[in-house]
């Protein structure tokens, strides 16, 4: 299985990149055909053609010689069997120089055209072009796999974080007031917020399906201190903290933030410093 995986993914790769090949040929044969950068006074038209053809040929072939054959002659004349293919620097050199000197052999032998220093710097031009695209291609690819990379390990991420949240619902969370004597023990999960209230914190939670809320005397910050360890638990607001599983949806009305919670009819506010921790916390559906 794995060796059939890996002969598709070398096919799409070999003719992705037969494509590519391809694609830059046609582009310096359209190129040499419109521009005419050379002398042919010597052919007609029909042999013109032919002629550019053939110098749009060579830079496929060499192309597709360098970033093909090239790896898989290496690949199958190494000792060991071990190959990595050449840095892209190097393809290029390789890609540039051949071209070049192929491009001046068929100019000077096949279309009879003198080769001069003008001459030279054209075609060395023009075979510039071949290494500057697979350059941008390649690079291309590159922020590719990495972003594909990223959005596996996001996911990867996402699923530790949903497991550790899902852990965290089925605690017990004890919530202490600030001299120590009055406890409160909840579900995680059945807490839906946190909310100061003078000198207590409001504690709204859920009982039987039904909203009840108890104060405990404390400050906020102090309960806060309390729901770290959880993942549910987030400030949205300098006086309220959320369950974001209880979350129903985060809106904006004229220039505020809110959250609705399920079921419950008041709106929670949201504060612009904590918008973006809300926004990243509240669960992708």
């Amino acid at each position: 299985m794995k060796t059939e995986i890996n002969s598709d993914l070398l096919y799409q790769r070999l003719n992705k990149e037969f494509k590519i090949f391809t694609g830059i040929g046609f582009g310096i044969f359209l190129f040499l055909l419109f521009f005419q950068p050379f002398t042919l006074n010597r052919f007609d038209f029909n042999n013109q053609l032919l002629f550019i053809l053939g110098l749009g040929g060579i830079i496929f072939l060499f192309t597709a010689l360098v970033r093909i054959g090239l790896p898989w002659l290496v690949k199958k004349t190494s000792l060991k069997g071990i190959y990595s293919f050449p840095p892209p620097y190097m393809s290029g050199i390789l890609i540039f120089i051949l071209n070049a000197v192929a491009f001046s052999f068929y100019l000077r032998y096949v279309g009879f055209v003198d080769i001069t220093f003008y001459v030279i710097f054209k075609v060395a031009f023009i075979c510039l072009i071949p290494p500057l695209i697979l350059r941008q291609y390649d690079r291309l690819e590159e922020l590719k796999q990495q972003n594909e990379g990223y959005i596996q390990e996001n996911k990867r991420l996402q699923i530790l974080v949903d497991q550790l949240r899902e852990i965290n619902r089925n605690d017990i969370i004890t919530l202490v007031s600030d001299n120590g004597r009055e406890k409160l023990n909840l579900p995680v999960k059945d807490v839906v917020m946190i909310r100061s209230a003078d000198n207590y914190v409001e504690i709204l939670h859920k009982e039987d399906n039904l909203f009840k809320k108890q104060l405990l005397r404390n400050t906020l910050k102090h309960i806060e201190q309390q729901t770290t360890q959880y993942a549910s638990f987030t400030r949205c607001h300098r006086t309220c903290i959320i369950n974001i599983h209880h979350i129903e949806s985060l809106y904006r009305k004229h220039h505020s933030y809110w959250l609705s919670v399920l079921n419950y009819p008041e709106q929670v506010p949201v504060s612009r410093q904590y918008l973006i921790q809300i926004k990243d916390a509240i669960p992708a559906e």
